[in-house]
């Protein structure tokens, strides 16, 4: 094994931590991935994922802000400092991450409804609503597009299978 497939294996291992709230594994073993790896996109925004859900929302913001120094484009980078923001009671930094994170990805449906929140939280009940909205819209054409490339994955699958047995009873 290379050290780049030991590297996979130990981020593999971090997600599954995260995914089952092991959050101490995790961030220890996403450590283990940026000593090796300083600039992981991914490993930077799971960590600091692990450090928002312990509450530790400073070291959270220092691994958002680490992920978009080094990549200034990457809209959940912008989506989860804002939700660390808020969370701090940073409710026009968190505005300013959300328009970045729209204004990079305007099909992120997840920061519109962040962006909603923020919204409501300020009052701003209109333009909530309208976030609310396109967060909806963004989320339905995705479950579309979804559904449509699976028919035809299966569509293409089962003309494969009729033409096998077609040869089988020839």
């Amino acid at each position: 094994m290379n050290a780049q497939d030991n590297l996979k294996d130990i981020f593999t291992q971090a997600m599954t931590e995260l995914v089952n709230a092991n959050y101490l594994k995790s961030i220890a073993l996403l450590t283990e991935v940026l000593v090796r790896e300083p600039k992981h996109k991914l490993a930077l925004t799971a960590r600091g994922s692990a450090f928002l859900r312990q509450g530790n929302i400073d070291r959270a913001l220092a691994d958002f802000d680490r992920a978009i120094d080094a990549y200034p484009n990457y809209a959940r980078a912008y989506h989860l400092r804002a939700i660390a923001r808020s969370e701090n009671g940073d409710d026009a930094g968190a505005m300013a991450d959300l328009d970045r994170a729209i204004a990079i990805d305007p099909e992120y449906g997840a920061a519109y409804y962040s962006r909603a929140n923020v919204h409501s939280k300020a009052g701003r009940d209109d333009a909530a609503g309208e976030d609310a909205a396109m967060a909806t819209q963004i989320g339905l054409h995705n479950m579309e597009r979804y559904s449509n490339g699976n028919n035809v994955w299966r569509t293409g699958h089962f003309a494969v299978e009729d033409a096998m047995e077609t040869e089988l009873m020839r």
